[in-house]
């Protein structure tokens, strides 16, 4: 079953939200209608007649909980026992202030957002709002993602991807998100789009630094991969080819559901265009980059996973997830940096994370002005929920929803801006709340797409992308 973008506006070329919704009704029913029409349709609109700044996104997740207390929203007058043990330091925008650890990303706050503000009831540990502004509950035991659940932005993005073009339009690194964990975190899948729309996902293969920095925590080294993208020794590109005409004469005789073939044939696709074609492999291969620059990202994971986002952005890739996860379920270790900082958050924030953060941050942002694509790269920096205001007994922060921060920087956004005011402990919002359906939608209006742009999920009802939420006009240009 197919199925269309409608808008509740009209579109481009005359379609009508009356039109649309009748559209996603019959093709529910008949599956008859093509796509292609109105997504030729949205491709020519302009979101307020006016074009989308950012032509890519990175989007780099901090996996856990990021305590904003301790980052973005310092509270140096709060009691003993919440303030922590952090202070705020100037950056170059007056009357913005952030860590003290954050050294080098304070000097790019001209180009930066900061929404403190964000808040959301969907529990701890649920990812889903983050990628897709949905905020249905999770089962924490069992979180795994379902073809029910909405689309991640990525996915939308592959979604309305024109049919010329065979590079993905979204990417993930270094792993699914959750792989670390033992299993598959929802958001960042395409969810009732279907499977042919999921990002293309890395792989890697972590170990623990042996040798950090005096002073400093181990961080997880690495680099991703793509797998199975190399011809194996004895393959030749003409023998791929025929084996590839071989299965596709095969398929032509296996009576299954057209929707399963088709699915079936793009992934396969997909798969055959990363053996054969240079362009996404070369991205990953960073031993043709400088030396020098990859010490700049840093060399451990996460730094060679942003530094292989803005290659993807350099080959056209629209939509780039990078995950900084947690690996202990898979690798034995004394010392994981992870986000979800419950004992010893400021040790491991001081030694380990917010270091290692403010390197990579600086080298991505100075890297992508020098090459001239800050200005249409959008660069999103969240986490999927705050931490508590109270210092537990362990010296750490447990999780907390009601309050967090969100750094928005690059293409679409109006550098050296704070949006909304938590309270006195950082603990709730005082004023301007935001949710995370409206971070996604100022993403998408960044992007150029229509917050409001609808899909149909696979009982034919519309749904808006962004769930709702309504882009933060504070911070955008």
């Amino acid at each position: 079953m197919r199925r269309v973008v409608g808008h509740p506006r009209w579109l481009g070329d005359g379609v009508s939200r009356r039109d649309a919704l009748t559209v996603g009704a019959l093709t529910a029913l008949s599956g008859g209608f093509p796509r292609s029409h109105l997504l030729a349709a949205e491709e020519r609109r302009t979101v307020d007649g006016r074009p989308g700044q950012a032509k890519s996104v990175i989007h780099l997740y901090l996996h856990g909980g990021a305590p904003t207390q301790d980052m973005f929203d310092l509270k140096p007058a709060a009691p003993v026992g919440i303030r922590g043990e952090f202070l705020p330091i100037d950056t170059n925008v007056p009357g913005i202030q952030i860590c003290e650890h954050l050294p080098r990303m304070a000097r790019w706050m001209h180009r930066c957002a900061i929404v403190r503000t964000v808040h959301h009831n969907a529990g701890c540990h649920n990812t889903l709002p983050s990628f897709t502004g949905d905020e249905q509950p999770v089962d924490i035991n069992n979180p795994n993602p379902k073809d029910s659940f909405p689309p991640a932005m990525g996915a939308v993005c592959e979604f309305l991807k024109p049919s010329h073009i065979d590079l993905p339009h979204y990417v993930v690194l270094p792993n699914y998100l959750g792989w670390g964990g033992l299993l598959h975190r929802p958001g960042p899948q395409a969810g009732f789009l279907g499977k042919r729309y999921d990002p293309l996902c890395s792989v890697c293969t972590p170990t623990t630094d042996p040798h950090p920095p005096e002073g400093r925590k181990p961080m997880w080294l690495g680099t991703p991969a793509l797998a199975d993208a190399a011809l194996n020794a004895d393959s030749t590109l003409g023998r791929l080819k025929s084996r590839r005409s071989l299965l596709q004469q095969f398929d032509d005789h296996v009576g299954v559901a057209a929707d399963s073939v088709a699915q079936y044939e793009q992934i396969q696709q997909r798969a055959f265009r990363l053996m054969t074609e240079s362009t996404i492999k070369a991205a990953f291969q960073l031993d043709c980059e400088d030396p020098r620059l990859i010490d700049r990202y840093g060399r451990n994971l996460v730094g060679a996973s942003v530094l292989v986002a803005r290659r993807l952005v350099e080959a056209g890739v629209r939509f780039i997830d990078v995950y900084w996860d947690f690996y202990e379920s898979r690798i034995r270790t004394s010392f994981d940096p992870y986000w979800d900082t419950h004992d010893n958050n400021f040790i491991r924030l001081k030694q380990c994370n917010l270091p290692n953060l403010d390197q990579t941050f600086d080298a991505l942002m100075t890297d992508l002005d020098q090459r001239g694509l800050l200005d249409e790269t959008l660069v999103v920096l969240s986490s999927d929920f705050g931490r508590t205001p109270r210092v537990n007994a362990t010296a750490g922060r447990d999780h907390w929803t009601h309050c967090y921060s969100v750094l928005l920087a690059g293409a679409g956004i109006k550098g050296g801006t704070l949006c909304g005011t938590s309270d006195a402990l950082a603990a709730y919002v005082a004023d301007r709340p935001t949710r995370p359906a409206d971070i996604c939608a100022t993403i998408y209006r960044c992007l150029g797409i229509d917050p409001e742009l609808l899909i149909h999920d696979r009982s034919g009802r519309p749904v808006p992308i962004s769930h709702g939420g309504e882009p933060i006009s504070e911070i955008l240009v």
